[in-house]
């Protein structure tokens, strides 16, 4: 689940200007993904490079499916 929470949180911090994680948590996610890197499987790992793990962001385009998660997510947070 590392790399669509990368997306996710990427979506919501640069996109929508409004985090649903904190920068270390994201910091630390970042970390992991680049430590992991070849054993992660995931239909969007494409989209994300090394490069952007090791700084820590993400500019790329974001699937539809990351966008309504994230909404998802906002609206059934506390429910």
């Amino acid at each position: 689940m590392l790399v669509p929470w990368y997306l996710m949180a990427a979506y919501a911090y640069y996109e929508q200007d409004d985090p649903i994680l904190s920068d270390n948590l994201f910091d630390t996610m970042s970390k992991r993904m680049y430590s992991e890197w070849e054993s992660i499987e995931h239909f969007h790992k494409h989209l994300i490079t090394r490069m952007d793990l090791l700084a820590g962001t993400y500019l790329g385009k974001y699937p539809e499916r990351v966008k309504g998660a994230v909404e998802h997510l906002r609206t059934t947070k506390g429910k």
